[in-house]
């Protein structure tokens, strides 16, 4: 080992060990070679690229994606100093610097899966509260102490699941705003759940339930039958299930004198259809549907959806989409 290298201690999700690396001498890419041939780390036969790796640096977490960032993270290691002649020497008596290695596209374990606490996704918080801090001063005081304590140490817990704020904050906000649909018929197909969202300019109909229904040839594929643009598959008459109850909508018709219930039939609407690739719902209605059933909705109650011209209110429900690993997936 020459008086250039130095070791690089590295942190995956699951384990810990070091490597012989010179910050002076070698590149990013024999650095990542090394990690690349690496075994034991749970990535045996994978390339160490960009995205890989991550260094903490005045506590925050710093990406080690090219060139660029490698020469910042090798000054970084440097002491202050003006003497360029002893970078190699004093590197060698900086704390070991440490990378944190995990491939981007890989799940983070879940419990009970082992989890190495020094990743520093799985780290302890550092502004956790510390028990020597919050001895009182007083008697009077003992009890709110007690409480401010148990408070802290939940919280605590409960932000030391390895899973980022932020990342909660975003499930939390779209779990609680789900897009709503609702259910009718197009065509001859009864039963269909549809996509109700204004930010649509046309009503569509994915390309897989137009061709299990008949909308289309069954042997139509991309490039064959469109994918030039937007192809319009004619006009569809549309019926949506209307709700039992009356809109509390300010626009809405007021519900008529004695009665508790709505009669007739639902009306279909005659309305041009468009094929596309939307993979999530079979059937998106859009503006040009908004503006012929004068469809109005509620910013209080988002189930509330009332047709202005027949003053039905539909029967409405918000769904929350989540892929086949759990994440929620959002519809613009």
């Amino acid at each position: 080992m020459t008086s250039a290298s130095t070791i690089l201690n590295v942190h995956t999700p699951t384990s810990s060990f070091a490597i012989v690396h010179s910050l002076t001498q070698d590149s990013l890419d024999d650095l990542c070679d090394k990690l690349s041939r690496k075994s034991g780390t749970g990535y045996t036969g994978q390339r160490v690229g960009a995205g890989w790796l991550k260094y903490a640096f005045n506590e925050t977490i710093w990406n080690l994606d090219d060139d660029a960032d490698y020469t910042i993270f090798v000054w970084r290691q440097q002491p202050a100093s003006s003497d360029t002649a002893s970078t190699s020497a004093a590197l060698d008596h900086r704390e070991t610097p440490t990378l944190h290695l995990h491939a981007p596209h890989a799940p983070l374990p879940t419990p009970p899966a082992y989890r190495n606490p020094a990743y520093y996704v799985f780290a302890a918080r550092r502004d956790a509260p510390s028990p020597a801090h919050s001895a009182p001063r007083a008697r009077s005081a003992k009890a709110k102490s007690r409480r401010t304590k148990a408070s802290a140490r939940a919280a605590a817990a409960a932000a030391d699941d390895g899973v980022p704020t932020f990342r909660k904050e975003f499930e939390q906000f779209h779990g609680a705003n789900g897009v709503r649909t609702v259910m009718g018929s197009i065509g001859p197909v009864p039963n269909v759940r549809m996509l109700l969202k204004a930010g649509y300019r046309h009503v569509y109909i994915s390309r897989q339930f137009a061709q299990q229904h008949g909308f289309i040839p069954a042997d139509a594929a991309p490039g064959h039958y469109g994918y030039g643009g937007l192809v319009n598959i004619g006009t569809w008459p549309i019926t949506l299930t209307p709700s039992a109850g009356f809109s509390a909508h300010p626009n809405a018709p007021p519900p008529p004198a004695g009665g508790t219930t709505r009669q007739g039939k639902p009306k279909p609407t005659m309305v041009s259809v468009y094929l596309s690739e939307e993979p999530h719902f079979s059937v998106v209605l859009g503006r040009s549907f908004f503006e012929k059933r004068q469809i109005q909705t509620s910013s209080v109650d988002p189930t509330d959806v009332v047709c202005l011209d027949t003053g039905e209110k539909l029967e409405c429900e918000l769904v929350i989409l989540k892929d086949g690993r759990g994440e929620i997936v959002t519809v613009t």
